[in-house]
């Protein structure tokens, strides 16, 4: 039985690749077009939301979008989601309507056309580099700046083996860029993801993402930074335990 359920699972994960590949290739001439110029790249944006819908459609994975609070597609927001799946990055570009960026590791450039459309795209950080750490929180700011969102995964990777608990603390770049820019900071929790996607393997399976209340960082400095991880660590992991059967 185990061994059935294995043979399944790499088809399914085939299938899935397929798609994935091939819908990004099928609409990549158009994202690359519209890197070449900052005022386009919104355009490229649009394209990745369009792979990410056609993709979860033909894999077989229902999405379902919970709001617990309204979040206003034209305003800037911090975006914080747990991260226990390699599926999280795809998920997330496909269900947030802001115009945003993504924090994420500099390895990523690596990957053929998706790291270019990455590094043109969004920020990349090196964690293990102090520099890039900075470089990274500098662009994240002016991006805030100028009214474009950001989504990280404050964990810094994916590091729990123990689904769906977040083993790793909070980073502060996500905290302090909100707190700086005094942008409200929304906890998001991806509550299926690890079930699709723990490893390399896939398994069909509805995906809920829970977008839960903002946070109004107004008024608040660095002095607040550690209450607001805790809230926000508590917010997601509440959520992850409630969904977890």
């Amino acid at each position: 039985m185990h061994r059935l359920k294995k043979l399944l699972s790499q088809l399914y994960t085939g299938w899935c690749l397929f798609w994935f590949v091939l819908i990004f290739l099928l609409l990549y001439p158009v994202v690359y077009i519209s890197l070449q110029k900052e005022n386009w790249k919104v355009v490229a944006h649009h394209c990745n939301r369009i792979w990410g819908h056609i993709f979860f459609f033909l894999a077989g994975m229902p999405v379902k979008i919970i709001y617990e609070a309204e979040i206003d597609p034209k305003k800037t927001y911090v975006f914080c989601a747990n991260h226990f799946s390699y599926l999280d990055i795809a998920l997330m570009g496909t269900v947030l309507k802001n115009y945003f960026a993504f924090v994420g590791k500099s390895s990523v450039k690596n990957i053929p056309l998706f790291g270019y459309m990455f590094t043109q795209l969004h920020i990349q950080v090196d964690r293990s580099s102090k520099g890039s750490r900075t470089k990274a929180l500098t662009r994240s700011i002016k991006a805030l700046k100028s009214g474009r969102s950001i989504m990280i995964f404050p964990e810094g990777g994916i590091h729990s083996t123990s689904f769906p608990q977040m083993v790793q603390p909070f980073k502060d770049g996500a905290f302090s860029m909100a707190i700086e820019n005094q942008v409200p900071l929304v906890p998001v929790s991806l509550v299926d993801n690890y079930k699709v996607m723990p490893e390399i393997l896939m398994w069909p399976h509805q995906i809920r993402v829970v977008f839960h209340a903002p946070i109004d960082t107004t008024g608040l400095t660095k002095k607040d930074l550690y209450d607001l991880k805790t809230q926000v660590y508590g917010v997601i992991q509440g959520t992850l335990d409630k969904y977890k059967a």
